[in-house]
């Protein structure tokens, strides 16, 4: 879960130890007026500027984010009652209740405690309950009380960089956990089908973009596939595709299709959506049993590439697509029949793979023909599946000239009409890859033949 950041005092204070001068707050009571601040010396150009506060009311007033420590009298009173009139037991837990206190109107600050000569137990107390260090009243001088500021204000400095790191370390594994969990395994037991993925999202750092997808086998043997881009690149949007893949699961699973599922995902983003402005674009395909046909629904997104042997990768009929998901109240999806033939590579991408700049102007965009392009030259090259959409988004990068902006989610589906033929036994169809655990690498070698159903989490 996100940790909430420290405040903008805390920026200050961190920063005013950097300059030239340094302000000291001294909360003590002295009626007798024995106890002086000593001269404190001008040392590697840093001066010391000193407010005193003789009650804790008072120090509550003058505690501002331009102080940088506080100079705590142990023998405060707290209340009406005063140090001398108790037990040393008791003047020892008014003396560290006065310090809790301070530390606690005072979490950004750093804080010395200053004791009486032979009070060394409530010294080393006063540092566990949380100062920086302590100074014995007797002994101070201003040499002193100028080194012990200075290295109790870097060292709270410190202690709050080191904090706000465990805190941000500690954010990340959390965010990494969440966003893992979140992202797809297909299901695809006992399909023919091999399944393949890459994922990059836009935001640095993160694992999951506004770009989602998912592919489920239902009991008919029809293999559903969908790949999806919700505008904008922020964890709204990740959260939204989010949704929205889970929402097409579901639905997918209890029997819709086509036109009436869209329409439904339509209804899922208008009610979860933060505002009107904000769209999906989608594309899904139904593959039959028999892995011959399929149909196809576009809704504002760019046609799937389909290769077959000994012809060159084209773009499925794109043309009788519909409007994205959001933008018009009562919009159509047309459902278009594909032939696949027997052996075929089906991919499927986000708009992110094709928006990269090439050229040495870097004005112009890949587009969807630069990448047909480039796929059936790599395809001439003999690669396939994982290597395939590997060396795809590596080229699309290098095109770019580095990082993509934008998030970037390609997938692959084939099928082998003479892996089919050899008639797999039904015992090793559909095992799947198990999934790699946090930080292990991902395979990147293609999928064997034996195995022809995996399906595993993609590899980031």
């Amino acid at each position: 879960m996100p940790v909430p950041e420290p405040q903008q005092g805390a920026e200050a204070a961190a920063e005013a130890s950097h300059g030239a001068v340094l302000t000291l707050l001294v909360i003590e009571d002295d009626p007798a007026g024995t106890f002086t601040v000593p001269e404190l010396p001008a040392e590697a150009g840093t001066r010391v500027r000193i407010r005193t506060a003789r009650n804790l009311t008072e120090a509550g007033r003058l505690l501002t984010d331009d102080v940088d420590c506080v100079l705590l009298d142990l023998a405060l009173p707290t209340g009406s009652e005063t140090r001398a009139s108790g037990t040393g037991n008791a003047r020892e837990a008014d003396g560290l209740a006065t310090l809790e206190h301070v530390l606690r109107i005072a979490p950004r600050h750093a804080v010395l405690a200053l004791t009486a000569q032979d009070d060394t137990e409530l010294a080393a107390a006063a540092v566990r309950v949380g100062a920086q260090d302590y100074l014995c009243r007797d002994e101070l001088d201003g040499r002193l009380l100028s080194r012990a500021i200075r290295y109790a204000v870097e060292h709270k400095r410190a202690g709050i960089a080191q904090r706000r790191l465990t805190e941000s370390t500690l954010r990340a594994q959390e965010n990494a956990r969440l966003e893992r969990g979140l992202l797809p395994t297909p299901l695809l037991e006992g399909s023919d089908l091999r399944f393949a993925a890459r994922y990059r999202p836009g935001r640095s750092r993160a694992l999951l973009g506004g770009d989602f997808y998912d592919t489920v086998r239902t009991p008919d043997g029809t293999v559903h596939v969908m790949i999806g881009d919700v505008c904008g690149h922020g964890p709204d949007e990740a959260a939204l595709g989010v949704e929205l893949r889970i929402a097409w699961r579901a639905l997918t699973m209890a029997g819709l299709c086509g036109d009436e599922l869209l329409s439904t995902l339509q209804q899922v983003l208008e009610h979860e959506r933060e505002s009107e402005e904000i769209f999906a674009t989608l594309c899904t395909v139904d593959i039959t049993p028999d892995g011959r046909r399929a149909g196809l629904c576009l809704a504002g997104h760019p046609a799937p590439l389909l290769a077959r042997p000994g012809r060159a990768a084209r773009l499925l009929p794109y043309e009788d697509g519909g409007p994205a998901l959001g933008l018009l109240p009562r919009a159509r999806w047309p459902r278009r029949q594909v032939e696949l033939g027997g052996t075929w590579s089906l991919m499927m991408y986000t708009d992110g793979l094709i928006e990269g700049r090439v050229g040495e102007s870097g004005t112009q965009r890949l587009g969807q023909d630069g990448m047909v392009a480039m796929i059936n030259r790599q395809l001439a090259e003999g690669l396939t599946g994982e290597d395939l959409l590997e060396a795809a988004v590596a080229q699309v990068r290098e095109l770019n000239g580095g990082e993509l902006t934008d998030d970037v989610a390609v997938l692959l589906l084939d099928r082998d009409e003479e892996r089919v033929r050899r008639r797999i036994p039904n015992g090793d169809r559909g095992r799947s890859i198990p999934r790699p655990r946090p930080g292990s690498a991902p395979p990147t070698a293609p999928v064997s033949a034996a195995n022809p159903a995996n399906a595993q989490r993609p590899p980031l």
